[in-house]
């Protein structure tokens, strides 16, 4: 060992190079299940973000019960440009707090349209199934949309002869997931438009929550699940 490599100024650079790559904040692991977890956290404002959406919607079922429908519109609305503001002031993203306003002017327009309460959730009831059968789409012609999304943002490695839709492990995974995905929207349709059509204005606010991002979530940590398998195991197919 010559006299260079042993001087103290070259110690902490050995030490740096020793240290962990992962940093020392507490971001958990990529690839880990918290990984995962937190991404689709933040895909919704984390768990404030599920209620600050929420609210609009029953400040809007409570104002309609005790006042009329305009006032339960003004509410809203108000509701919405206020948790706006908040959501901005917390530095959260722009396109969560502008999204989450405009759902509610436009169903808050659709219901004063109509001149009924329920009209205020028949965006979300188009919404479900225009997404339906969107994805439905998808399936028919053997490119399932979480297929496609998730090849674009992490495509799977291969030699570039064979792509990811003619790999009958990974086209299983995907078409799995967005099946999974076409579920929960025909759902949260089927459910709401029964709701609407008997006039269960509450019970149809219950429904939006409750079939909402717990069925969003439940449908992500499905498609992670099931397509990340399958990707393991085409890897170790592979590597053998």
């Amino acid at each position: 060992m010559t006299s260079d490599e042993r001087s103290p100024e070259n110690e902490p650079r050995r030490r740096d190079a020793a240290a962990p790559t992962s940093g020392t904040d507490d971001s958990p692991a990529p690839g880990s299940r918290e990984f995962y977890r937190q991404q689709m956290l933040n895909s919704i404002g984390g768990w404030s973000g599920t209620v600050i959406t929420a609210i609009p919607t029953v400040v809007f079922v409570a104002v309609n019960a005790v006042a009329n429908l305009r006032w339960a519109i003004v509410a809203a609305v108000g509701s919405a440009f206020a948790l706006a503001g908040y959501r901005l002031a917390l530095r959260q993203s722009v396109q969560q707090a502008l999204t989450g306003l405009l759902g509610v002017v436009v169903a808050s327009l659709i219901a004063a349209r109509t001149g009924q309460a329920k009209g205020y959730f028949l965006l979300g009831i188009w919404s479900s199934f225009v997404y339906a059968g969107a994805l439905a789409v998808t399936l028919v012609v053997r490119r399932p949309a979480v297929g496609l999304l998730w090849e674009f943002l992490d495509p799977t490695p291969h030699d570039g002869t064979v792509p990811w839709y003619r790999r009958r492990r990974l086209l299983l995974a995907y078409t799995l997931a967005t099946t999974a995905a076409v579920l929960v929207f025909l759902a949260r349709g089927i459910v709401q438009l029964a709701l609407f059509e008997h006039n269960a204005t509450g019970w149809l606010a219950v429904a939006r929550i409750a079939m909402g991002y717990p069925l969003y979530i439940a449908a992500i940590g499905f498609a992670l699940w099931v397509v990340r398998r399958a990707r393991h195991r085409l890897g170790a197919d592979t590597a053998a």
